[in-house]
């Protein structure tokens, strides 16, 4: 790991270098190459225009720093971001292009984060992202204020619930593996401290028992039904994509209401078939009864 940290660096300081080559525009001349590419589509001005901008991704970039993500991954997410921003770029508005494309590059190095902080998905509405990058920042601000943390006060400075900002709090610890110890060198890990909320094997078997029982009883009272009310148990009831009434009735050129007779009676019978046999082990489902 070590190893490699030189190699970074001097990855990072050698695209330092490059991008030093590329000179800031002056408005007149990145109004001009907004303009061409903007009617035109000239692919030499966009890239121009990107050249020119990409130490201001740098800057920003740096801003995100903290959250422990190597910065040229931070920079070329946000160098995707303003390329982005120089494609949608309207020179007629008024405005230079990076007030206009800080709000694409940080958008795409916060999406960044919030992708590779956690195995679970975290900050997927505007609020919850809003919490995610300003949370320490308001937690510091409050201990600096009082001295110490105060939860009520920092979720009521960024205008959350407290248990919004206490859930944010517990995600941006990361990732925890259940094969970590509690403590170290005790050998105890945090799967051992997990309850197992599954039945054991006497309850499955005995679980599984009954429902072969149920599915026996059910298919011996169908066969005491008659051919249409089995039918319609079987095409209405148990299937697992029912058909209406008015799709039996047609079958049978019966009327719906005659159809919905013959449900209502055919699930009684059943009931009256079912009950006495399974009720001291399961409990009859609700679409027999």
């Amino acid at each position: 790991m070590t190893a490699s940290l030189p190699v970074l660096t001097d990855n990072l300081n050698r695209y330092f270098e490059e991008i030093r080559r590329f000179q800031v525009l002056a408005p007149e001349e990145e109004y001009r190459l907004a303009v061409k590419f903007y009617e035109e589509k000239d692919l030499e001005a966009a890239h121009t225009l990107v050249t020119a901008n990409l130490r201001f991704v740098v800057k920003i970039a740096g801003e995100y720093r903290s959250y422990g993500m190597r910065m040229l991954d931070l920079i070329q997410e946000g160098n995707v971001g303003l390329m982005m921003a120089v494609r949608k770029f309207n020179p007629y508005k008024g405005f230079r292009l990076i007030s206009y494309a800080v709000w694409w590059i940080r958008a795409y190095i916060q999406n960044y984060i919030i992708s590779a902080w956690s195995l679970l998905k975290i900050g997927t509405t505007q609020a919850q992202r809003k919490l995610f990058f300003k949370l320490n920042q308001a937690k510091n601000a409050i201990k600096n204020m009082f001295g110490e943390d105060d939860v009520p006060a920092a979720s009521l400075s960024l205008d959350v619930k407290e248990s919004e900002f206490t859930e944010m709090e517990q995600r941006l610890r990361g990732d925890c593996s259940l094969d970590s110890e509690l403590v170290a060198g005790e050998g105890h890990t945090l799967l051992e401290s997990l309850a197992d909320d599954r039945m054991n094997q006497e309850d499955l078997l005995a679980e599984n028992q009954s429902a072969a029982i149920l599915e026996r009883e059910i298919s011996q009272a169908l066969n005491l039904l008659n051919e249409k009310e089995r039918y319609v148990i079987e095409h209405r009831v148990s299937a697992e994509d029912p058909m209406t009434l008015q799709e039996i009735a047609d079958h049978f050129s019966i009327s719906r209401e005659r159809v919905r007779q013959i449900e209502e009676g055919a699930l009684k019978k059943m009931k009256s078939l079912l009950t006495p046999v399974v009720s001291p082990v399961v409990e009859v489902s609700p679409a027999f009864i």
